[in-house]
């Protein structure tokens, strides 16, 4: 009689049928003994064999899992490659530009005045905080993506999981400085998610009439518009409404003294002028001699001394250009250096004619914008024979039309931008007058923001990818190298 078969002696073994039927994924054991055969096909197993397979599938499960961890590690190198690349070249510009106006550390002394070695200290830190914000950002992101999908099933949890991991990373934002406030930041990447949620809808049935007006043609202009009387409006009238750094980049290029913003603004808000003195004086220092009344309705003596209205754009115009060329020539040429690095080796006359040329172009659009700033608000004065703060909206309004200008692709981007900040420099004249609760009571409310927003872009990224541009999908994709959507699974090719 043969003895009993010892369970402690039996080999598990995988048949090769029960592998061939499950595709190499997911397949059952059957233990038994090397002189048993299969129970399905009868065939009898083969030890060696099993024995390489698991061999293979524990180095294939090895493998993977590298292949997350190092995704996880590449993406947080990368975020923090282009947090601290983008930080750190515009504050290189930003020394060299001291640098080239001779403010060096003697003049430094006078208090108030931050000296070369300490504003290179302070880009060091900046470009530093802001790497680290986007590379735990990216790092954040990728592992509770790979977390909940080891965790829950990659097929299973592919409907909400990036949305939960764009959320959980959005607090990296605080690495900035947990003092430092982004409202802007956060209302720009709102504006942005809203306009993938408004793409994903127009694809819908269910809001597809909803998402319907969204479609026109012209909708960037018309919101460039809106924010154009904003922005401007605030310029002239309430400054300290606006980021700081976004209002030194206004002054210089909105081209005017501020003794000169201060008399349209005492004159735009009906209340007596308190400089007018010093108004005269810097007109002297430019070869000018006005003498201004203190009972002018019109504000336009002001705003350009004795240049006529129709002089005035014209010089200022040209002016305005050159002021612009130096803001577009990294924004263009930086690019082309770091993405179409080779194709420069092939082709450098064709890549550097389009940058000299979106260069040319951007340039006479933002010229071409804070001219008529000046002009319409003229214009108006002129017509009217009056100046008050009205006007001076109105007047700020058709600027917005220079967008025009630029080509199709930048404008979406160009009103989305300066939306944003038209909306935090409207909420916050708001709740200077009282009508809303003030900023400092909200805590963080940028943070809950931005992390609602990147919840929405990065879910829209993983599964309607379609609603991204290309050139921005090629960037996400370099960064986050987001694993394939369900379709794309090898289980669901095989079906």
């Amino acid at each position: 009689m043969a003895p009993a078969c010892d369970r402690t002696d039996a080999i598990v073994v995988r048949c090769r049928c029960v592998s061939r039927e499950n595709g190499g994924f997911h397949c059952e054991n059957h233990s038994t003994s090397i002189d048993q055969t299969c129970p399905q096909c009868g065939a009898k197993c083969d030890p060696s064999s099993s024995s390489l397979y698991y061999l293979l599938s524990s180095d294939s499960r090895s493998q993977k899992d590298l292949e997350k961890v190092w995704r996880c590690i590449s993406a947080a190198a990368k975020g923090f490659t282009i947090g601290a690349g983008l930080k750190g070249g515009l504050a290189a510009f930003a020394i060299l530009a001291r640098l080239r106006k001779g403010t060096f550390s003697a003049s430094a002394r006078k208090v108030g005045t931050v000296s070369n070695r300490e504003a290179i200290i302070i880009a060091v830190k900046e470009t530093l905080r802001y790497g680290l914000f986007l590379g735990t950002f990216a790092g954040t992101f990728v592992t509770v993506d790979e977390c909940i999908a080891a965790l829950g099933g990659h097929r299973r949890t592919a409907r909400w999981r990036t949305l939960l991991a764009g959320a959980v990373a959005g607090p990296s934002l605080l690495l900035t400085g947990p003092n430092t406030q982004h409202a802007s930041l956060a209302i720009y990447i709102l504006m942005r998610a809203a306009v993938l949620a408004s793409r994903c809808g127009m694809k819908s049935k269910r809001f597809g009439r909803i998402c319907k007006p969204l479609t026109w043609a012209h909708g960037d202009i018309f919101l460039m518009c809106l924010s154009s009387s904003q922005i401007l409006s605030a310029y002239i009238l309430k400054q300290d409404s606006l980021p700081s750094s976004y209002r030194s980049f206004l002054n210089k290029h909105g081209g005017k003294d501020s003794v000169i913003l201060q008399g349209v603004k005492e004159i735009a808000s009906n209340i007596p002028f308190t400089n007018l003195k010093g108004i005269e004086k810097y007109y002297r220092s430019q070869g000018v001699n006005i003498k201004l009344d203190p009972k002018m309705k019109v504000p336009c003596l002001i705003v350009h001394g004795n240049q006529s209205c129709a002089a005035h754009v014209i010089s200022f115009l040209v002016q305005a250009y050159g002021r612009a060329l130096p803001v577009y020539l990294p924004v263009y040429f930086i690019p082309a250096l770091i993405v179409h690095r080779q194709g420069l080796l092939k082709s450098p006359y064709t890549i550097l004619g389009k940058g000299l040329l979106g260069t040319a172009r951007s340039s006479l659009f933002l010229s071409v914008y804070c001219t008529s700033a000046w002009m319409w608000t003229c214009l108006l004065f002129r017509i009217f024979k009056r100046c008050n703060i009205p006007m001076v909206v109105m007047g700020t309004f058709p600027p917005g039309l220079a967008l025009r200008i630029e080509k199709k692709s930048r404008r979406i981007e160009i009103s989305l931008y300066c939306f944003a900040r038209a909306i935090e420099s409207f909420f916050t004249c708001m709740a200077d007058a009282g009508l809303l609760p003030p900023a400092t009571k909200l805590k963080r409310a940028d943070v809950v923001i931005f992390s609602l927003s990147t919840a929405i872009i990065m879910h829209c990224y993983a599964q309607e990818r379609e609603v991204f541009r290309s050139k921005y999908l090629n960037v996400l994709d370099w960064v986050f190298g987001v694993p394939p959507a369900i379709s794309e699974t090898p289980r669901c090719k095989n079906t």
